[in-house]
């Protein structure tokens, strides 16, 4: 009887709930959103797998959500997450409207967030390290079950000291591929964590040049501790990236203007004036010589094509007389029969007549056997 009752329920009220959530800079910042927020469900009355819901979230006023929130699920059948790591940018209030889509009975509800972004309390964490997990997607490690087992495996890996989460990323949103759907391929997910502890000399070593070395030649990186967070987290110690803040770094410094002169340099001593130059005599060389060239090129294969052709009459006086008379007859010849067939009157031979027995000579019909006339001609 639960499932008809949850098909037939409708979302909350169209008057938008409001929630006042308090992220903190630097920190990640993860909220859950869950169908039960949403549905209207009578009390006790658990959500069956079989709802489906949709989130579209956007900040107050603009079409998409923050550049430092984000959201992300699975499913409709599963709860959407707005993660994210706020900057000091972002310090203020900040309004997220969410709408839900129930897919079964096509309601809506809206819901807003007021997110107070204030300072993180506590002790600095110069000591920044991130991690990419290869067996996870972010969803997975989005809730805190999962976060605080990592920070927990981790500490095996550091210096004693509180470790806390700074920001989760997706794989995907960093240039990594889509998986192929093939089970036990996950998308894979950076963890950045902090700590007010310096890094360990297991991690120093990970993160070492050598180590990214091994790592560009398809060697295992070097890693001189036991690997506390396998099984669990399949960690990519080929993409670590070790941050230390402890040391500030040296403010730029700022250039002095100056006066706009540049101090007297001996060994350079730029010429005060230049004297004026006429470049008609190079136009002239430019142009004229390559067009002297072409004329004389010109005159001389007109020379040859025109002036150096031997005639016809120095063709017959190097020709022997044989030869010529030769010559003449076969092309007076040629020229007679030439004219003969033009003015042929006499009657065709014999053998060109269709009807002319070779044998006997004779004009006669053809003889055509009836038998061997084809089926379809002789029915025409």
């Amino acid at each position: 009887c639960g499932v008809p009752t949850v098909l037939l329920a409708g979302l909350g009220d169209t008057e938008a709930q409001q929630t006042t959530l308090y992220p903190l800079v630097g920190r990640v910042f993860v909220h859950t959103l869950d169908h039960e927020t949403f549905l209207s469900l009578p009390e006790h009355v658990a959500v069956p797998p079989a709802v489906r819901i949709t989130y579209h979230a956007h900040l107050q006023g603009h079409p998409d959500l923050p550049r430092w929130l984000r959201y992300t699920q699975r499913s409709p059948h599963h709860p959407g997450f707005l993660y994210g790591s706020a900057t000091p940018e972002d310090r203020g209030r900040q309004v997220i409207e969410v709408t839900a889509y129930n897919r079964d009975s096509f309601d809506t509800t809206r819901q807003r967030l007021v997110l107070e972004i204030g300072d993180s309390e506590g002790p600095l964490l110069p000591y920044q390290a991130e991690f990419l997990v290869c067996s996870h997607d972010v969803e997975e490690v989005l809730p805190s079950a999962p976060a605080s087992r990592f920070l927990s495996a981790l500490g095996g890996l550091w210096e004693p000291g509180e470790l806390q989460l700074l920001n989760i990323t997706s794989a995907l949103d960093r240039g990594g591929r889509v998986p192929l759907p093939i089970e036990g391929r996950k998308e894979g997910v950076y963890i950045k964590v902090g700590s007010a502890s310096p890094f360990s000399t297991c991690l120093k070593m990970v993160a070492s040049p050598d180590s990214h070395a091994r790592c560009a030649q398809g060697q295992p990186p070097l890693l001189s501790c036991y690997d506390t967070l396998a099984p669990h987290f399949r960690v990519d110690w080929c993409n670590v990236t070790l941050v230390d803040k402890s040391v500030p770094e040296p403010a730029d410094e700022m250039p002095t203007p100056g006066d706009g002169i540049l101090e007297h340099d001996p060994f350079f001593c730029p010429p005060t004036e230049a004297p004026d130059r006429d470049f008609l005599v190079d136009a002239l060389v430019t142009l004229l010589v390559p067009l002297l060239v072409a004329l004389l090129l010109t005159l001389l294969l007109a020379y040859v094509m025109c002036c150096r052709r031997e005639g016809r009459l120095k063709r017959d006086l190097a020709t022997s007389d044989i030869q010529m008379v030769h010559h003449c007859t076969i092309h007076g010849n040629t020229e007679e029969l030439r004219q003969m067939a033009a003015n042929r009157e006499v009657p065709r031979p014999l053998s060109t007549l269709p009807m002319f027995n070779v044998r006997t000579g004779e004009r006669l019909p053809p003889r055509v056997d009836s038998a061997q006339v084809p089926l379809i001609l002789d029915q025409h």
